[in-house]
C-alpha cells in the first residue's frame, strides 16, 4: 500500500476529540471515516473551557467566525475562598489574551462546540457513520480491516482511536488495566442567566476553593447560561463508567459541607444536577502509549485526565492538530507517521496531566497548604494563575 496522502483514515468516536482529528485531517487532504456508537450526535449540557492554545487551532481550522456565535470570551478568571468567599486572585483575560497570545480565552457549551465542529467535518467531506461501534481490527499487508458490532469491516490505513475513557481501540492496542477511580465526584448544571437574580449572574471564569471540594462556575451560550462545576470527594458509584447520572441537590449540599454565604447562595439556586465520577490514568510515560503500528490514540483514549487544569478537550484538539500535520507528510510510511505524532504529543499530554493532578490537590488543600496557597494567591495571582507554557500552544502552520 503506498503512503501518499490520500491514504485512509479511520476514526473510532464522534465526540470533541475525533470530530476535531475528523475537521484537521480532510481540511489537509486526508480522506476520513468518522464511526460513532450514537445514533445521532448529542452532547450531554455541560460547558467546557477553551484557552488560547485551543481558540488558535480553531481559527486556524477556520472556525473563528462559528466560534464568536456561539461562546463566550470571560474578561477574568477570579479565585475566591469557598468558605469565606474571600477574592484570592484574579487573572485577567480578554483583550490581554489576545494580545499575550494571540488568540481569546473562550468559554463554551460542549453541544455547541461539537455542533461546529460536525459541521467543519461535513463541509470538508468527511464520511460520518452513526450507529457504528468500533470494537478492534485486523492487520494484513494490505492495510486494517476495522470490525464494528453492527455492520461490515471498514477498510483503512490507519486507525485513530478516539473512543474516550473506556476505549475499546485502547484496549487492544495497550491491553492495560481500565482507567482508575479519582475519588473525586462532579456535578454539572447550566441555568439560564435570566433565572437567576442580579446579582448571582456572571461574565467571568469564577473558582471557589475549600477543603477537598471545588465550584467553578462560567458563561456560556454567548453569556446566556451559566455553567456550573461542583467537585467534592466521595465513594465510587456503582455504575462508575455510566458518567451522566441524576445528581440530587440534596446529596452535593451535604458534600460540600459548611461553605460560606456567598458559595451557598449560589449553589442553592440551581434547581438541577447531573452526576458522574471522575476518572484518570496515570501521566504518559513513553510515546508507544500514544501509537503503535498503524493504530494510535487521541484525546481521553490516550490520556484521560482531572479537570483542574480546564484542558481535557483542548489537549484532544491539539492531538488532532499534530495528528493531521504528521498524516499530511506525503513522502514518509504511515506508521513513521504516528509515530512522529506521539512523539510530539505524549511529553505535552503527560505535562498536563501531571499539572492538572497537582492543581487538584491545591485547589482542595486543608489546613496549613490551604493557608499558604491562599497566601500565595494573594500575593502573586497572576504570576501563577497565566500557563505561559501551555497557552502558547502548538504549531499551526499549514505545512
Amino acid at each position: 500500500m503506498t503512503n501518499q496522502v490520500h491514504k485512509q483514515v479511520a476514526i473510532a468516536g464522534g465526540g470533541i476529540g475525533g470530530l476535531a482529528a475528523a475537521v484537521a485531517c480532510a481540511q489537509r487532504g486526508v480522506p476520513v471515516q468518522l464511526l460513532e456508537r450514537a445514533a445521532q450526535l448529542s452532547e450531554v449540557g455541560a460547558g467546557i473551557q477553551i484557552g488560547p492554545n485551543v481558540t488558535r487551532i480553531l481559527q486556524a481550522w477556520g472556525l473563528g467566525a462559528a466560534l464568536a456565535k456561539v461562546a463566550a470570551f470571560p474578561e477574568q478568571l477570579q479565585a475566591r475562598d469557598a468558605q469565606t468567599g474571600q477574592v484570592l486572585g484574579t487573572l485577567t483575560l480578554g483583550a490581554r489574551a489576545q494580545v499575550r497570545y494571540g488568540a481569546p480565552y473562550a468559554t463554551i457549551h460542549r453541544a455547541d462546540l461539537q455542533s461546529l465542529l460536525h459541521d467543519a467535518a461535513l463541509a470538508a467531506g468527511v464520511q460520518v457513520r452513526l450507529g457504528q461501534t468500533v470494537q478492534g481490527w485486523r492487520e494484513s499487508a494490505d492495510g486494517l480491516a476495522v470490525s464494528t458490532v453492527d455492520g461490515p469491516s471498514v477498510q483503512a490505513d490507519v486507525l485513530i482511536g478516539a473512543d474516550g475513557v473506556w476505549s475499546a481501540v485502547r484496549q487492544q492496542l495497550l491491553g492495560d488495566a481500565p482507567a482508575r477511580f479519582t475519588g473525586h465526584l462532579a456535578y454539572r448544571a447550566l441555568v439560564a442567566q435570566a433565572d437567576l437574580p442580579a446579582h448571582l449572574r456572571s461574565d467571568q471564569v469564577t473558582v471557589w476553593m475549600g477543603p477537598q471540594l471545588h465550584v467553578v462556575h462560567y458563561p456560556v451560550c454567548s453569556g446566556q447560561w451559566l455553567n456550573w462545576v461542583a467537585i467534592v470527594h466521595g465513594a465510587k458509584p456503582e455504575q462508575a463508567q455510566e458518567w451522566d447520572r441524576a445528581g440530587q441537590s440534596e446529596a452535593l449540599m451535604q458534600a460540600m459541607g459548611a461553605v460560606g454565604r456567598d458559595l451557598h447562595e449560589r449553589l442553592a439556586s440551581v434547581p438541577d444536577w447531573r452526576q458522574w465520577a471522575l476518572h484518570d490514568r496515570e501521566p504518559l510515560s513513553a510515546p508507544s502509549q500514544m501509537a503503535q503500528g498503524r493504530v494510535a490514540l487521541l484525546g481521553d483514549a490516550a490520556h484521560p485526565m482531572r479537570p483542574y487544569l480546564a484542558q481535557g478537550a483542548g489537549m484532544a484538539i491539539e492531538d488532532a492538530q499534530v495528528l493531521a500535520q504528521c498524516l499530511s507528510a506525503s513522502s514518509v510510511p504511515v506508521t513513521q507517521q504516528l509515530q512522529a505524532y506521539a512523539e510530539q504529543r505524549w511529553a505535552r499530554n503527560a505535562r498536563v496531566q501531571a499539572r492538572a493532578i497537582s492543581n487538584g490537590r491545591i485547589f482542595h488543600a486543608t489546613g496549613p497548604v490551604a493557608w499558604g496557597r491562599n497566601l500565595s494567591m494573594r500575593l502573586m495571582s497572576e504570576r501563577l494563575m497565566d500557563v505561559p507554557w501551555l497557552y502558547g500552544g502548538v504549531n499551526v502552520a499549514n505545512d
